[in-house]
Parts: structure tokens; C-alpha cells; sequence
């Protein structure tokens, strides 16, 4: 679309991975074969903690409000990249623009500081089990929840602000496969740098303390455990902390990557923001369910409940 250097892009051009058809229709097969298995994993995942009351506990609280950022983040993305893979003009308004990357900040904000309050949670197991019952209760729960809500959407709302209030008059043509606030500064017609100060700023809100947190509560986990004269005791301690460390940094390591480092290739930004926008969501309840023996009762039970029922109502 051909713009005046008067008039503000009504909508952008989201160039994608790769435009190779043949890559195309591969990248749309494995991306709908994960998105599915995200919805599916997720949603299960979420099914099983509600139905089991031996997984109501802060640490599966804290698991499904994961997975429902995790389903919402992937559902703002990939359903949008799906139908741009198999059309030939790859455009989206200005608005739906701006939503997308407000929802992204805040599901994916969202995760960092559940991961923060998760690590919290096994902190707190670990090196306090007599005093987790006292400190880890239900209302303080919510409330780490719902300030992790609370905290993502302060975030998005900055960070979208600083990147939409600037005019955008030149190209309209995105090198990117969706609305991402470092994507879209390139196109605009103004310097940036106030814009990208602030989402620095907003980055080590959302990322560097939250991760510092998390090593400093795994820096005392460790020394804990090690102090521990069984080997069983020390073998159960890491279990139930190595599926919550994998996600820590499958995700972390790929946004920071994005967001606190130099610029690097568009490409190379593309294949990072493919990992943490497509690939981690599918990872996080296979994580989870394949390493976790309550998980693995809890859906064993689930689908022998549910033969047991079909076969009563046959007879």
C-alpha cells in the first residue's frame, strides 16, 4: 500500500518467514500441528488440576494460570500467522495491530512474573516446609496472581503507549510474522529513542527482576537441598523444581534475547520470536505433564473413570 509522507498507515504489511510457497505451506503445517497440541495440552492440563482435588495446591494454581496465559498468548499470534501463510496479501489494520500487541505484552508479562511467584512457591516448600502451609495460603495466592495480571497489563500499556504514539508514515511493510513493539519502531517516522528507553525500562521491570528473583530463591533451593543428608529427600527436591527451571529458561532466555539485547539479524529475531511465540506455549504442559507423577495419576485417573463409566452404561 502506497502512503504520503502526510498520512498515517491505516494498516501494515507483516512480510512473514519467508516467502518461498513451498515454506509457506510447511511452516503452516507445523504451525497448526503445535497450535493444536498447545490448545489441547493446555486445556487439558487445566481440566486436570480443576477435576483432581489432590492437585489443588499453590503450585498447580499457579500451573493453570501458565497455561491460560500460555493459551491466550499463542491464540493472539498464530491463528493470524496460519491464514497469512496460505493468503497473498498479508495485511492487518492499524487496530487490530495495536490489540495484538497490547494482548501479547500482557500474556507474555503475564508468564514472567508466574514464573517469579512459582519459584517462590518451591522456595518457600523447600527450604520452609513446616512454615509452607502458614505462608503459601490461598489468599496469598490470589493475590501473587492477580498482581501478576495486574503488573503484565501496566507493563503492556506503557510499552504499546511508547511504540503507538509515534507516527508512522513511511513503509508500512512489517519483517515480521506479527505485531511486536521492536518490529514496528523500525517503521516509524521519528527518532525512537525515548520509545525504546521506555520499553527498556519496562523489560528489567518485567524481566531482570523477575529472573533475579527466581535465582536467588534457586541459589537457596540449591543450598538447601545439598544440606540434605537423603538422597532420596535431595533427588524429590530437584524433581519437582527441574520442570518449573527448564520453562524458566526456554522462556526467559528467548525474551531477553529480544528485548534487553542489541539489535541483531531480522531474521535471527524472527526464528527468537518464533521460539517464544509458537514453540514455548506447546512446551510448557508437555513439561509439566511428561515430568510429573500427580499430573500423570491425575490423567490416568481421568481416563479410567471414564472407561468405567462407558462400560457400566453398556451393561
Amino acid at each position: 500500500m502506497t502512503q504520503t509522507n502526510q498520512t498515517q498507515v491505516a494498516e501494515f504489511l507483516l512480510l512473514g518467514i519467508s516467502d518461498d510457497p513451498n515454506t509457506q505451506e510447511l511452516l503452516f503445517i507445523l504451525f497448526l500441528g503445535v497450535y493444536l497440541v498447545t490448545v489441547l495440552g493446555n486445556l487439558l492440563l487445566m481440566s486436570l488440576v480443576q477435576v483432581d482435588s489432590r492437585l489443588h495446591t499453590p503450585m498447580y494454581f499457579f500451573l493453570c494460570n501458565l497455561s491460560l496465559a500460555d493459551l491466550c498468548f499463542s491464540t493472539n499470534i498464530v491463528p493470524q500467522a496460519l491464514v497469512h501463510l496460505l493468503s497473498r496479501r498479508k495485511a492487518i489494520s492499524f487496530t487490530r495491530c495495536a490489540a495484538q500487541l497490547f494482548l501479547f505484552l500482557i500474556f507474555g508479562c503475564t508468564q514472567c512474573v508466574l514464573l517469579a511467584a512459582m519459584a517462590y512457591d518451591r522456595y518457600v516448600a523447600i527450604c520452609n516446609p513446616l512454615h509452607y502451609p502458614g505462608i503459601m495460603t490461598w489468599r496469598v495466592c490470589i493475590q501473587l496472581a492477580t498482581g501478576s495480571w495486574a503488573s503484565a497489563i501496566l507493563v503492556s500499556v506503557v510499552d504499546t503507549t511508547f511504540t503507538l504514539r509515534l507516527p508512522y508514515r513511511g513503509s508500512n511493510s512489517i519483517a515480521h510474522f506479527f505485531c511486536e513493539a521492536p518490529a514496528l519502531l523500525i517503521l516509524a517516522s521519528t527518532d525512537t529513542h525515548t520509545s525504546e528507553m521506555a520499553i527498556f525500562l519496562m523489560g528489567v521491570v518485567i524481566l531482570l527482576i523477575p529472573v533475579s528473583l527466581i535465582l536467588v530463591s534457586y541459589g537457596y533451593i540449591i543450598v538447601t537441598v545439598l544440606k540434605m543428608k537423603s538422597a532420596a529427600g535431595r533427588l524429590k527436591a530437584f524433581s519437582t523444581c527441574s520442570s518449573h527451571l527448564m520453562v524458566v529458561i526456554l522462556f526467559y532466555g528467548s525474551a531477553i534475547i529480544t528485548y534487553m539485547t542489541p539489535k541483531s539479524s531480522k531474521e535471527q529475531e524472527k526464528l527468537v520470536s518464533v521460539f517464544y511465540a509458537v514453540v514455548t506455549p506447546v512446551l510448557n504442559p508437555l513439561i509439566y505433564s511428561l515430568r510429573n507423577k500427580d499430573v500423570k495419576g491425575a490423567l490416568r485417573k481421568v481416563v479410567m473413570n471414564n472407561f468405567l463409566g462407558r462400560l457400566n452404561l453398556t451393561h
